[in-house]
């Protein structure tokens, strides 16, 4: 199934595959997900990546949290289940980011 990371500051010029790229330094990615504004078709800067395992999620928290992806400093961070209490655990649910998922 896979464990999901949010990941923010994403410059509009970087692509999935660049994306896909940076994280499988880290372990293997199942799949990204970029947020795209459903009322303006926008890119919102955000999206997701889904990690094999919970290790690898959090690894790449650890270590590309602040990395240099195009011309940005990207956030990353585990991504919580609506609901969920803030333990540190990483979901694995989209609900609550507001938007709709684009595919590159």
């Amino acid at each position: 199934m896979g464990v999901e990371v949010y990941v923010g500051q994403i410059s509009g010029t970087v692509t999935e595959d660049e994306i896909r790229k940076l994280f499988s330094v880290v372990g293997t990615v199942t799949s990204v997900h970029l947020v795209i504004d459903p009322a303006s078709g926008e890119f919102r800067g955000c999206g997701y990546v889904i990690m094999s395992t919970e290790e690898e999620a959090g690894e790449a928290v650890d270590l590309l949290n602040g990395a240099k992806l195009g011309d940005r400093l990207i956030v990353v961070r585990g991504a919580h289940k609506k609901n969920a209490k803030k333990s540190g655990s990483f979901g694995g649910g989209r609900s609550g980011h507001g938007g709709a998922l684009k595919h590159k």
